[in-house]
């Protein structure tokens, strides 16, 4: 499991990368049932694979 948050994206991120709003990005994590490969505070981050399939799902 990756731990460099220079390689992993929060769900903020991704919405910004992907040019969707992050409730989406949420809600499709939340859907997928995606877990966070890292956590630092109150923030997850997520692996590029992630982003693969999130971006996949929002079609």
């Amino acid at each position: 499991m990756p731990t460099d948050t220079q390689t992993l994206f929060t769900a903020g991120a991704m919405a910004k990368d992907l040019g969707v709003a992050d409730t989406k990005i949420k809600k499709a994590i939340k859907e997928l049932q995606i877990e966070a490969a890292a956590k630092k505070g109150c923030c997850s981050y997520y692996t590029a694979e992630d982003m693969k399939k999130i971006k996949a799902a929002l079609g």
